[in-house]
């Protein structure tokens, strides 16, 4: 995403840590990892942090955005919501076609072209990215834990209820009635997926728990 901004802190790279340690056990040739939680748990933080890491390693890699393949772009998500249900919430408002073309272009290591959210306009964006000599990919989103091409899938535990000074301090929605039974339909959502994880991160107050 175009113009996001990230806080990073000492929790987002212990836990970027961890999965280095693991990633580096396993790798493999087109390993892809995909980090899914609620809103504002910290999925871009570890995902950008673990990215830093494996750079640091010498290891060839992109990271991905889930938010850039909604099918209705941000400025009309809404409306689009409120005229089809909050049923409507979910995981299909990914374009997984686009998603599986992108996954090709990775495996293939081609030039690809990708769908980039502007947070400014609001706009869905086109980028052409080089897949050559990239090993490693790096996916985050609310249900990128869907991806079953994923060889290590990261689940953060913390639900949208323990995030809401976080995202008030964001300023990214205005937390009216409408936005919190969205994040309500989302919570239900991400926790029926919590099972096709495969490791799990939990942030405490005093400390940081991984279990797989």
């Amino acid at each position: 995403m175009l113009n996001d901004i990230l806080l990073l802190n000492k929790k987002h790279e212990g836990a970027a840590r961890t999965i280095l340690d693991r990633v580096i056990q396993e790798l493999t040739p087109k390993y892809i990892i995909t980090i899914s939680g609620e809103v504002e748990t910290g999925k871009c933080e570890v995902a950008h942090m673990l990215g830093r890491l494996l750079k640091k390693e010498g290891i060839g890699l992109k990271l991905l955005h889930m938010d850039n393949y909604y099918k209705i772009a941000p400025l009309e998500r809404n409306d689009w919501r409120r005229r089809h249900g909050i049923d409507s919430v979910g995981y299909n408002e990914y374009d997984w076609e686009v998603v599986s073309r992108t996954l090709k272009g990775f495996r293939e290591g081609k030039l690809t072209t990708l769908p980039c959210v502007d947070l400014f306009t609001g706009q869905i964006d086109q980028l052409t990215t080089n897949f050559a000599g990239i090993q490693v990919l790096i996916i985050e989103g609310l249900y990128s834990v869907k991806i079953e091409e994923a060889n290590l899938k990261v689940f953060i535990e913390q639900t949208y209820r323990d995030t809401i000074e976080e995202q008030k301090l964001s300023g990214k929605e205005e937390l009216d009635d409408f936005r919190m039974q969205i994040l309500e339909r989302e919570h239900q959502v991400v926790q029926s997926l919590k099972p096709l994880a495969d490791f799990y991160l939990d942030f405490d107050t005093s400390s940081e728990i991984f279990h797989y």
